[in-house]
């Protein structure tokens, strides 16, 4: 998670459009979007007055970019013993939601003849999986393709067309990662 984030999260927590948060940080719309997109950075007296506008600590806010997770390991004990919804699949993610920003990923977890739907509102997103136990079949449009353990793909993302099928006799595991 960055500043920008975190500001951005803030502001719509408190329902603030960037409108009312500029006017009272004394910025333009356009410069707050930026700093929440990550496109430009605030000076500190700039994050000072975005931060007041919000009615949060500038210090508050640093410390919870600077307490951000850098690194997650999800051991093989942890994708192994995974309980399994009435979906007959599930995903164990490395990162929360707000701390992706450039790149999703977790562990599927697939049981046998079930299918995990594609990812919606994707536009131009590229995607890896990685078979880590079982087999798979990616059916990507018109095309099927059958993936064995050990076996890697990286595909542009197809949400219309797209299905990940487990294809084996018992739980597949796969390593997914896509673009946001």
């Amino acid at each position: 998670m960055n500043i920008g984030t975190l500001i951005r999260r803030y502001r719509k927590n408190q329902k603030m459009t960037l409108k009312d948060v500029a006017e009272k940080a004394s910025i333009s719309e356009g410069f707050l979007s930026q700093v929440e997109t990550d496109a430009n950075s605030p000076s500190v007296n700039t994050l000072i007055r975005i931060c007041n506008a919000l009615g949060i600590e500038a210090g508050d806010l640093l410390t919870q970019v600077s307490k951000k997770k850098k690194i997650v390991i999800i051991k093989r004990t942890d994708w192994e013993d995974v309980d399994l919804s009435h979906t007959g699949f599930a995903t164990q993610r490395f990162f929360a939601p707000e701390d992706r920003e450039i790149v999703d990923s977790s562990v599927l977890v697939i049981e046998p003849g079930k299918s995990i739907p594609a990812r919606k509102n994707i536009k131009n997103g590229q995607e890896v999986l990685c078979v880590l136990k079982g087999k798979i079949e990616l059916v990507l449009g018109d095309e099927t393709h059958s993936l064995g353990k050990g076996d890697a793909v990286h595909f542009w993302s197809n949400p219309n067309r797209q299905k990940i099928t487990n294809a084996n006799s018992t739980v597949s595991f796969v390593l997914w990662v896509g673009t946001i």
